[in-house]
């Protein structure tokens, strides 16, 4: 009876060490090395681009006002046509204005005829020359009160005082107007204006990136810009930089920029809006995909390798105009490796091989 338990014993024990013997292979297996895509880092040059929304206006957006009261009697333009310097584009029925031309012009004639009557009688010693030099002053002050009248009716055809493009026209046939009344707006769109903005802390790096001491050199030595549309296209023409405002808003903290592109075809509309692009060549600078990066409290971190393992490393970068890759400011070094694939199965400080 007891041999029989101690053979049961024996094959027991011997049934676990086979079944451990067995899964060890497994777990060996589990805990291979892999291999993973590395890259070895190396410089090359890398365009970069800044994004900045921007307003269009014309290099003329001039509002059309009357320079009397009175009716809308003629419209002579529609919205959106072209018009050139000088052009008629309203006509108005301004009675005061001609009231005051016939005033005038009665008041003149009463002192025109006081000259003619006192004249003769001073040549003869009745009246002296200083009564007459008083008819006189007085009869130019009225042929000037005159003249301005008549100047002023002439005002009631409203003419464009540039070349360009008829806006809104808000008011129409009889609606009574004055001095402040805005008609329409006439722009001139030969080049298009676009207007945008930078805060402080981005003014301050993008005055260090150019060459140039002053303001005026940096400007000069800027690169040409791209204007992107509002449904996502660059438009053909490449504009420049023109001005930088010399003061920072209070309001809004912000420094103005003004930047002019040719509207040749007449593509752009002044009260429009788009993004103006502005290029930045970097040299010698190390790209990365971003699939190779991940980010964490803020940070953007890469798998460095050290060795035959990985660790974690923090690193700056500016995304480049692909948005599939970042150009590394800082953090690498030419020379480093870092894997390029298949980080969300790496920890820090795990073994790898290179694939």
């Amino acid at each position: 009876m007891k041999m029989n338990k101690i053979l049961v014993g024996g094959l027991t024990l011997l049934m676990v060490f086979t079944a451990c013997k067995n899964k060890q292979p497994a777990q060996n297996q589990g805990e291979q090395v892999q291999a993973y895509p590395v890259t070895t880092l190396a410089p090359q040059d890398v365009e970069l681009q800044t994004v900045y929304p921007a307003v269009l206006k014309g290099q003329e957006d001039i509002d059309i006002k009357p320079r009397i009261d009175g009716f809308i009697e003629a419209i002579y333009v529609d919205e959106g046509a072209t018009v050139k310097k000088g052009q008629p584009l309203f006509k108005i029925n301004s009675p005061s204005s001609i009231q005051n031309v016939q005033n005038t012009q009665a008041a003149y004639n009463t002192a025109k005829l006081d000259v003619e009557r006192i004249r003769p009688l001073a040549e003869k010693g009745i009246y002296s020359s200083v009564k007459l030099s008083t008819y006189e002053n007085t009869m130019a002050s009225a042929k000037a009160a005159l003249d301005q009248a008549k100047a002023a009716l002439s005002w009631t055809t409203v003419t464009s005082p540039v070349d360009g493009v008829v806006g809104t026209i808000t008011y129409r046939l009889g609606s009574l107007v004055n001095n402040s009344t805005v008609l329409t707006t006439v722009a001139n769109t030969t080049n298009i204006i676009a207007y945008f903005s930078l805060n402080e802390k981005d003014l301050y790096e993008f005055m260090r990136n150019w060459d140039g001491k002053t303001q005026a050199e940096k400007i000069k030595n800027m690169p040409a810009v791209k204007l992107l549309l509002s449904d996502g296209s660059e438009y053909e023409e490449k504009g420049r930089i023109q001005t930088i405002s010399g003061l920072v808003d209070a309001t809004s903290g912000a420094v103005n920029f003004r930047a002019s592109f040719p509207n040749k075809n007449e593509l752009l509309r002044s009260g429009t809006s788009g993004k103006v692009v502005i290029p930045k060549t970097m040299t010698n600078t190390l790209v990365i995909p971003q699939k190779a990066t991940f980010a964490q409290q803020d940070k953007i971190l890469v798998y460095k390798v050290q060795g035959d393992s990985v660790v974690q490393k923090a690193i700056t970068v500016k995304t480049t105009p692909d948005g599939k890759s970042y150009a590394v400011t800082g953090g690498l070094t030419s020379g480093d490796k870092i894997v390029s694939d298949g980080i969300a199965t790496l920890k820090n400080g795990k073994k790898i091989k290179v694939k």
